[in-house]
């Protein structure tokens, strides 16, 4: 089949969940012969070559503004829907919903990945907030397939929107060992001294929560914030305020290094709590290590008996309490890390994600 991708930066993956969602998947159907085209949104993402792994590549410039880059860049890429004529398009991102339209009109059939709660996340304003509720109901009537990650985004749009949505989660793709790097070194880190965040450093992640939470426990561990984001300078600038000589900022963090950073962690905190699956999520339990999660229903529904919880009504006390215990009972850390891995390899592997998606693709594509 012929399928185009829009609505996230692009591949390789350089920045966050969606980006990293479209290149194990991509680049896997590619491998399997279908004709896969990624409109990746420049200068965001560099690559000027016209193929990765198999994958086509399409780059198109944008709007450097939090609230216009997206709906810029994927009006452009609708626009060149029609020179390409794919199969099917599939969008990421709940407030990329109008552009199922243009594409109804066109005569291709959509597929969007809705994420999570979008509108609620902290770094958008009251329009961008708004825009994104009722994309929600513009997905809901203009998209042919409408694809949730958790079980709790399908419940909203079945109590919200009357619309059944097809449950797919992410997947965790895992190298089998510690990819040689000396990212530790630069650091100045030692194998199992670090306490480990990975996201992007937005509000809605809550890194300023896992760093306050820190402040109160003695210990001679580090805390590691892996990630960054533009747009945000404030909010960085606030965190490293609120931060000691203890906590490190490595900003962005990827391939090899980030999976020897992971594997090599005394233990990983997601502090969010967005409803939908956290992509990182999935990663971390996947390298093995212990998991501590804000006890949202999405965080839950992942992650299940596999990891640590705090109480989002007592978030800094919990939280504290949650990591200090962990810090000082190493068996139980191991032993919730080797139950993470066990769930991801059983729930959440990328080739039988794939074969899902395959069967979802062939289906819209037999009958337009």
């Amino acid at each position: 089949m012929k399928i185009a991708f829009l609505g996230s930066r692009g591949i390789p993956a350089r920045y966050s969940g969606f980006e990293t969602f479209y290149e194990q998947l991509t680049v896997r159907l590619a491998e399997r012969g279908h004709d896969v085209t990624v409109f990746n949104r420049y200068p965001f993402v560099p690559l000027r070559d016209p193929t990765y792994k198999g994958v086509k590549i399409i780059p198109l410039p944008t709007i450097s503004h939090k609230s216009l880059d997206t709906i810029v860049h994927t009006f452009l890429s609708v626009l060149r829907l029609p020179f390409i004529r794919p199969n099917l398009v599939y969008f990421c991102g709940v407030g990329n919903a109008i552009f199922c339209l243009p594409c109804r009109w066109l005569g291709i059939p959509t597929i969007i990945n809705v994420d999570g709660e979008d509108w609620a996340r902290k770094k958008w304003g009251g329009f961008a907030s708004r825009w994104l509720l009722w994309s929600e109901g513009w997905a809901s009537r203009f998209a042919d397939i409408v694809v949730a990650d958790a079980r709790v985004i399908q419940k909203r749009y079945r109590e919200l929107y009357n619309r059944e949505t097809i449950f797919v989660p992410y997947g965790a793709n895992i190298p089998a060992q510690t990819p040689a790097s000396d990212i530790l070194a630069r650091l100045g880190l030692e194998p199992d001294g670090y306490i480990l965040f990975v996201s992007r450093l937005v509000p809605e992640n809550r890194a300023e929560l896992l760093i306050e939470a820190f402040q109160g426990i003695q210990t001679d561990k580090k805390l590691v914030i892996v990630g960054d984001a533009p747009y945000s300078e404030d909010y960085k600038q606030s965190l490293r305020e609120a931060a000691d000589e203890r906590v490190v900022f490595a900003g962005y963090v990827f391939a090899d290094d980030y999976a020897a950073i992971s594997r090599q962690a005394a233990l990983f905190c997601l502090p969010s709590g967005i409803d939908g699956t956290r992509p990182v999520l999935l990663d971390q339990m996947g390298f093995g290590n212990c998991i501590v999660v804000r006890d949202s229903p999405a965080n839950l529904e992942v992650a299940g008996d596999a990891a640590a919880t705090f109480d989002g009504d007592h978030e800094v006390e919990s939280l504290r309490a949650t990591i200090a215990n962990l810090l000082n009972h190493p068996e139980e850390r191991v032993r919730l890390g080797a139950a993470a891995k066990e769930r991801v390899a059983r729930l959440y592997d990328w080739e039988v994600i794939t074969s899902q998606y395959e069967e979802m693709f062939r289906g819209i594509g037999s009958e337009s």
